[in-house]
């Protein structure tokens, strides 16, 4: 049973991972990947079978906890278990899977994804559907499990990955870090990091922070992301605290097509940092992405917009606040360019082919900011904040964010929302804006509003 319509070959909607526990060990110099996988959770309904993500990657032993008639079978795609019985709608399952290989990424639509060799050293970068080039796994972004990785490699390197660092142990030429993600992720925010890189902590408005880089690249580094604390100290103010347990940035030494968002990090690429700051925006980008994406989750790949709208109007806002172009002029700016393209797409649901289509993010943003202009900068913020709130850690869709929007501004929002998300046409920005400087109207709405929120449990 496919898990989202967008990617039917991945997941199986039939189960929900509660926890991943990954012992990993690999060779830099020879790309060899050997691992232990043991998956716990429930059968959604009532199952026989159940299937998980693998590629390239061979498992060699699949056990099944208290179940000695499960076997297992394997494709190009999937790992498939058959349980010695049925299981029951709600009954938990524990799986052990032995598996090795020389990771690779995968092919797709959306060009290669998932475990890619460096010059020297690993990167991660799984969106969508890369996850399974290095651990098997549900892989659908409505299906949030906790994690447990101990990452075993030549002790030359550095390694950051998902969750906080509990342990880190030498022997042998050899280092074991280990690391615990608690906050519900899915699988494609799931990523690691190896490289030979200086590592150094940051301290981002109260938030933990670490940084990593070649040596050579530091001056660089330093200088564009001086603004980083600014960025989190305003994001804080506007969309509510910062939802993860620390924010790692990792700069390889190679050029990366774009930089990624992981669960509490981001990777770029050396072309990213010119030491001008010439792609600010680009960081602004990836840490709004803690909010929006990383906690707040999706329902499904349709809803995409929700992580990358989101996310590019977080870099008019930082704009706004630091001094430059206020959301306005860059949603002016952005408008009269898309005018320009063919008006084919639908924001809330842009098909697989195109759910990376720069209109999605930037028609995204507009109708982000088609609603401030026409409710007010009070309760636009006060929108945002109560949608990092409600859906912290959690799942949710396009009509969520509409429902909650209309009731936190106590007027209908249905015709606004559907021009600029269900229509390809593009309609005209709202006239006069009702906004101001983000920076100014922060500590307002903060004062205004945190009283009021409360965060939804990860399980409603």
């Amino acid at each position: 049973m496919s898990a989202d319509s967008y990617t039917p070959q991945s997941g199986d909607a039939g189960i929900r991972v509660e926890h991943y526990d990954l012992e990993l060990d690999y060779r830099v110099t020879t790309n060899r990947l050997s691992g232990t996988a043991t998956i716990r959770g429930r059968a959604a309904v009532p199952i026989r079978t159940m299937s998980l993500d693998l590629i390239t990657l061979r498992a060699s032993r699949v056990r099944v906890t208290g179940d000695k008639g499960a076997t297992f079978r394997q494709t190009d795609r999937k790992l498939r278990i058959s349980f010695g019985g049925p299981l029951a709608a709600g009954e938990p399952f524990e799986v052990t899977i032995t598996y090795a290989g020389a990771p690779r990424p995968r092919r797709s639509r959306w060009g290669t994804i998932g475990w890619e060799e460096l010059e020297d050293g690993v990167l991660v970068a799984s969106q969508p559907t890369g996850a399974p080039t290095w651990f098997p796994c549900n892989d659908v972004p409505s299906d949030k499990a906790t994690y447990r990785l101990a990452f075993t490699t030549d002790a030359l390197y550095s390694v950051s990955a998902t969750g906080r660092r509990t342990g880190r142990a030498s022997r042998a030429g050899r280092t074991t870090w280990t690391f615990e993600q608690d906050a519900p992720t899915p699988t494609y925010l799931v990523a690691v990091q190896v490289g030979r890189y200086v590592t150094e902590p940051l301290t981002l408005d109260m938030v933990a922070g670490e940084l990593s880089y070649p040596p050579a690249i530091a001056a660089r580094v330093h200088a564009d992301f001086e603004p980083l604390p600014r960025m989190m100290a305003l994001y804080q103010r506007l969309f509510g605290p910062y939802p993860q347990e620390g924010y790692t940035v990792v700069v390889t030494e190679d050029a990366l097509e774009i930089p990624l968002e992981s669960q509490g990090a981001a990777v770029f690429g050396s072309n990213h940092i010119d030491g001008i700051g010439g792609l600010e925006r680009l960081i602004a980008h990836e840490l709004a992405h803690q909010w929006f994406g990383n906690s707040v989750g999706l329902a499904g790949w349709q809803h995409i917009w929700l992580n990358e709208g989101f996310a590019c109007y977080a870099e008019w806002l930082w704009s706004e606040a630091d001094g430059g172009p206020t959301a306005d002029a860059r949603a002016r700016q952005h408008h009269a360019r898309i005018a320009l393209l063919p008006r084919d797409l639908v924001v809330s649901d842009p098909g697989p082919d195109r759910m990376f289509d720069d209109r999605v993010y930037k028609r995204g943003a507009l109708a982000l900011h088609a609603l401030r202009s026409t409710v007010g900068d009070g309760v636009f913020f006060t929108i945002l904040r109560e949608w990092t709130a409600r859906f912290r850690y959690g799942i949710a869709s396009t009509a969520d964010f509409t429902a909650l929007a209309e009731r936190v501004a106590g007027v209908p929002l249905a015709d606004l929302f559907r021009i600029w998300l269900d229509e390809p046409a593009l309609p005209p920005l709202p006239d006069g804006p009702k906004t101001g400087r983000a920076a100014a109207i922060a500590e307002r709405v903060l004062d205004a509003t945190a009283p009021r929120l409360r965060p939804r449990r990860p399980q409603d």
